[in-house]
């Protein structure tokens, strides 16, 4: 095949899995600071089937369009003016999020600085995993709560893409963490460092979970976890509510009970990514793939992830 053509999952309009078309296009070319990364790996997230599906990022898209935001590969050519990288090195990212990134792709251009050095333990399908789970948690629990020695974080979704990663940073920081899940989860939630495990399907969570610091709400409206999270928050604790935002009844609800709230969109972050990348070679920070698959059997994957049911994360090989 051409050098100058790649393999590439494009869509022309919003849909269903059937929308994911395997197709050769043209490659990337670098611009000026910009990197050309070779993929190995691309993590599949939800945000990746809402948006195809018309929601999500879908407004802030243009058609046709290459999905995939999480990479794993090594970096294949460097733009004018690039110092911090170099060709041959492996890096992963969350590049451009949450504009277009092209991620289910054999090549990706982007700023250099929005990638960083993949953990050296892992390999790029485990490191492609990473970025946009890690980078959520880590934003949500060091940046904007602040979370310190002794404090008690409840993360909802605790066996989720985001949520096993939270609980691992959470309990770094020093927490005591409380994570809700279906029962089978619960034994490897505490391998990982919860302290409490909550079976949501069986006792609502505000009714044992006692009182936190902070919540991690991964959930958002559904069941109003959102705001019958306000009920175990203490006052001047803080909610940061991801999926939805802070909806008008969260706020009302927190408002009254003197608690905090906040949203939070994930940026890339290199310099969060190179402190993700020790936790992990330090063995502080294990990343959970459920299932990987062959880049052509995209479609799979995304009826298997909006089923809601996996455990850790789902990644596709383009190496395949």
């Amino acid at each position: 095949m051409s050098e100058h053509t790649m393999r590439a999952i494009t869509i022309s309009g919003f849909g269903g899995p059937e929308v994911l078309t395997a197709q050769r296009i043209g490659r990337p070319e670098p611009l000026p600071t910009e990197v050309l990364v070779r993929v190995h790996a691309a993590g599949i997230n939800p945000v990746d089937w809402k948006t195809r599906a018309g929601q999500g990022m879908a407004g802030l898209q243009t058609l046709p369009l290459i999905l995939g935001w999480d990479v794993s590969g090594v970096v294949e050519e460097v733009g004018f003016g690039v110092t911090t990288l170099a060709p041959g090195d492996e890096v992963y990212g969350m590049p451009w999020f949450p504009r277009a990134a092209g991620a289910y792709a054999e090549f990706v251009t982007a700023p250099s600085r929005q990638f960083a050095r993949k953990p050296a333990s892992i390999g790029h399908t485990e490191a492609a995993a990473l970025p946009l789970a890690a980078l959520t948690a880590w934003q949500a629990l060091v940046d904007t709560a602040d979370v310190q020695p002794g404090q008690r974080v409840l993360v909802h979704a605790g066996a989720g893409g985001v949520g096993h990663l939270a609980v691992q940073i959470a309990k770094h920081l020093g927490a005591q963490v409380i994570a809700t899940a279906q029962e089978p989860r619960h034994a490897w939630l505490k391998e990982l460092g919860a302290d409490e495990a909550i079976d949501y399907t069986q006792r609502r969570f505000e009714e044992v979970a006692g009182e936190v610091d902070v919540v991690l709400d991964l959930i958002g409206g559904h069941d109003a976890t959102n705001v019958r999270s306000v009920a175990v928050t203490r006052r001047g604790g803080l909610v940061v509510s991801i999926p939805s935002g802070v909806s008008d009844e969260l706020a009302a609800a927190a408002a009254k009970a003197g608690v905090r709230t906040s949203p939070l969109l994930v940026e890339p972050d290199s310099a969060a990514l190179t402190a993700i990348a020790g936790l992990v070679d330090s063995g502080a920070l294990h990343v959970e793939v459920e299932r990987a698959f062959a880049l052509e059997d995209v479609a799979e994957a995304h009826r298997l992830g909006e089923k809601g049911r996996t455990r850790g994360k789902l990644v596709l090989d383009v190496t395949r």
